[in-house]
């Protein structure tokens, strides 16, 4: 059914020291009619299709294409006799949730499970082909969870806050993360304040960063305020790991400080499966709680009308995200889904190139794109935050599942916003670090940018075929919206600072500044909500998207433009000004080897909405 992940052939297996724990996997089944399921996802996503628009209902869905009882039992009877425990079927029957000891999951597959540490992560992966019987394996697509060491998925916001803070809270629970406090000077729109106290850079004064920008500001300068729309009607759901436990105390609190309203009741909801404890430590626990909070808070922001449904997964580990995407779409309520995590497609082992996907994976992912598009609901992922990934993983690839042709992928800008509210300038995040040597600019290196670049791995899509992207492959990204974090969203959250702060001491609500292509995905999906406030459901967005792209002024053609860069001034202790501050040089539109440019580009696709662009794709 699949072979060994290929990276396992280069990397050495070890014994593991403790005992093994039990093993877990999701016999994913395959839909009936795949072809057909895929003729109709295009043809209803397809403005130039006489069935665009003519979504189906999930009872429809489930008629049609999902899979059989009889499959369902077939697979669950032989689990059972393999030596495993059947835990649960999937939302619309995707997959057999099972379980049981590490030999026999191991021998129930043919897996030949071994244990690895690939970067500091261990975990267990096959050594050998992962089948099952042919008495059932033309129904089944993919078995995952047996890879445990490279299929986890990171949030895609920024993973730079200054020096680290001395908060002795751990970032491996489930309660409230350690704190951090942005430093001033920064200014409350871009140029407000311009650093005149250190050197010129390329000859000129740089503006301090921004405090954050607020959802007021946003709204304004991607045209959501000019078209009055709000989303009301619609709902956007909202997949991370675990779930924050302050999350709508945090964001209503954030609303009203900045002008906005408090969620009404039940306009926010949040569902979680159990998180797996044995799986806390590995995903970062609370680390995921300002990701929740930011996707949460920019929604809102982006459409305050919109209802917000957060699925929280059981961890970190893609089967487990996979199965909360599932969820969504049989739940059938969000007409659009944002995710702002993502891993990379390949990984070095030995100085070998490997891949950490393959076709049975893929084939999983898409039965759930699939049903979500011919059900109306639009699934975007946010591009990842190291550029080309060359870094990062050690190879030039966009990640994944941003890369699939089925899902929207949202990249990122660093975008000026004046006093007025407007758009003074956007350009590509791509973050080039300098310190102050002597008096003088020195540069640290590549820091950080947008995710982006040519898949190998899928062929060009139909919508991209009249889109100059440079190759013959799926092009990353698909839009952009800002992500950089010296333009990026102030977020207000619980946390705890173990030191005295402007918001106090202990656990406290306190805000900071944050960016990431994380921010850019849901400030897309909540614009999203404000189209569809007048239309309905647009589903699978980019047949449109490209659509509107190809001339016109729907999109604002991000290029390189503005200032190089921001000053951006930190607490060294990433709390308070006990211990000093540093101030940095954050340059813009230096991403890798990924650049901007006139029509769409690497960095941020099509370029990035307007006020025309919601009025169009919503009809009106």
């Amino acid at each position: 059914m699949s072979r060994a992940p290929a990276w396992t052939a280069h990397a050495r297996s070890q014994r593991s020291a403790a005992a093994a724990p039990a093993s877990h996997a999701k016999i994913w089944l395959a839909p009936r009619d795949r072809s057909g399921l895929e003729q109709l996802a295009r043809a209803v996503s397809d403005p130039t299709s006489a069935a665009y628009g003519h979504h189906l209902s999930s009872a429809q869905y489930r008629a049609r294409f999902a899979p059989t009882a009889g499959t369902v039992s077939a697979v669950t009877a032989w689990a059972r006799s393999a030596g495993l425990r059947v835990d649960g079927v999937g939302s619309d029957d995707h997959f057999v949730a099972v379980s049981g000891s590490r030999s026999a999951v191991s021998s129930a597959f043919t897996a030949n499970l071994g244990t690895f540490t690939l970067d500091g992560h261990t975990g267990t992966a096959p050594t050998s082909a992962v089948t099952v019987p042919d008495s059932i394996a033309g129904q089944v697509l993919a078995v995952t969870g047996l890879d445990t060491v490279t299929h986890w998925a990171t949030p895609a916001q920024s993973r730079d806050r200054g020096t680290p803070s001395t908060s002795t809270a751990s970032p491996s629970d489930l309660g409230p993360p350690p704190g951090f406090v942005n430093a001033t000077p920064c200014s409350a729109y871009y140029g407000e304040k311009v650093d005149r106290r250190d050197p010129a850079f390329q000859g000129k004064h740089l503006p301090y960063s921004v405090c954050g920008y607020v959802p007021s500001q946003f709204r304004s300068a991607y045209g959501v305020t000019a078209t009055q729309r709000t989303g009301r009607g619609e709902t956007v759901a909202i997949i991370d790991a675990f779930a924050a436990p302050t999350i709508e105390q945090d964001a209503n609190t954030y609303a009203t400080r900045h002008g906005d309203n408090a969620f009404r009741r039940g306009q926010l909801t949040q569902s979680n499966d159990p998180a797996d404890p044995t799986r806390v430590e590995d995903c970062g626990g609370n680390g995921w709680f300002g990701e929740e909070t930011l996707d949460v808070e920019a929604v809102h922001g982006m459409a305050p009308n919109a209802g917000v449904a957060y699925y929280g997964a059981a961890s970190c580990y893609d089967d487990d995200l996979l199965a909360s995407l599932a969820r969504v779409v049989h739940d059938n309520k969000a007409s659009v889904i944002s995710n702002s995590w993502g891993e990379p497609t390949y990984v070095v082992v030995d100085g070998v190139k490997t891949p950490t996907i393959d076709d049975a994976l893929v084939q999983a992912y898409e039965s759930v794109f699939l049903q979500g598009a011919v059900q109306g609901i639009g699934t975007y992922f946010s591009s990842g935050d190291d550029g080309d990934e060359l870094a990062n993983a050690g190879v030039l690839s966009p990640d994944w599942p941003a890369a699939d042709p089925y899902v929207t992928a949202v990249g990122g800008t660093a975008l000026a916003v004046d006093s007025r509210g407007r758009r003074q300038f956007e350009t590509g995040w791509g973050t080039e670090k300098y310190t102050l040597v002597d008096n003088a600019w020195s540069s640290v290196g590549y820091l950080y940018g947008a995710g982006g670049g040519c898949s190998d791995l899928f062929a060009k899509p139909f919508y991209q075929r009249a889109t100059r992207t440079g190759c013959d492959m799926r092009g990353v990204p698909d839009v952009a919206m800002d992500a950089d974090p010296t333009t990026g969203m102030l977020v207000g959250e619980t946390q705890v600072f173990d030191a005295h702060t402007k918001f106090g001491t202990g656990t406290q609500y306190g805000e900071y500044r944050i960016g990431g292509t994380s921010l850019a995905a849901p400030l897309f999906a909540g614009l999203q909500a404000d189209v569809q406030q007048t239309r309905g459901r647009i589903g699978f967005a980019n047949p449109l998207v490209y659509r509107l792209g190809r001339g016109g002024d729907a999109f604002h053609d991000v290029r390189p433009e503005g200032d190089a860069g921001n000053i951006r001034v930190d607490f060294v202790n990433g709390l308070n000004g006990d211990d000093g501050k540093v101030s940095t040089v954050r340059t813009f539109d230096q991403d890798s080897s990924l650049t901007t440019g006139r029509g769409w580009d690497d960095v941020t696709g099509v370029g990035s909405p307007t006020a025309n662009y919601v009025i169009a794709a919503s009809g009106r």
